[in-house]
């Protein structure tokens, strides 16, 4: 069984696409938490960023520049964003299936580990 961003990327399910191309797909959350909440995730299925390949890991590099197109065509790369990327269970990740969250639209609060 696939999991649900390939789902998505297969077209199955439903998405409110914002950027796509050959190797990635972003889309809006649709628990977002923030004014924007968008998802950007690889076309290819790698479970975690620990699972790609170094000799792949240029997918990481487009998927920062498909952020920063984003962010520009949005409008908030003037005032800041957060980019999220959880890995593993304790990290966060609830699916196994590599997924950058950008947050964007309102001063962000910090996290307790930036405030020490």
């Amino acid at each position: 069984m696939s999991c649900i961003f390939c789902k998505i990327i297969d077209g199955e399910i439903p998405c409110s696409k914002v950027y796509e191309d050959d190797l990635v797909l972003a889309f809006n959350d649709i628990n977002p938490v923030a004014p924007y909440h968008i998802l950007v995730i690889p076309k290819k299925h790698y479970e975690s960023i620990i699972d790609i390949p170094e000799n792949e890991m240029e997918i990481v590099g487009h998927i920062h520049n498909v952020i920063n197109k984003i962010a520009n065509k949005k409008g908030f790369n003037e005032t800041g964003f957060r980019i999220i990327n959880n890995c593993g269970d304790d990290g966060g990740q609830e699916v196994k299936h590599v997924h950058y969250h950008i947050l964007a639209g309102k001063k962000l609060p910090m996290y307790e580990a930036e405030k020490k």
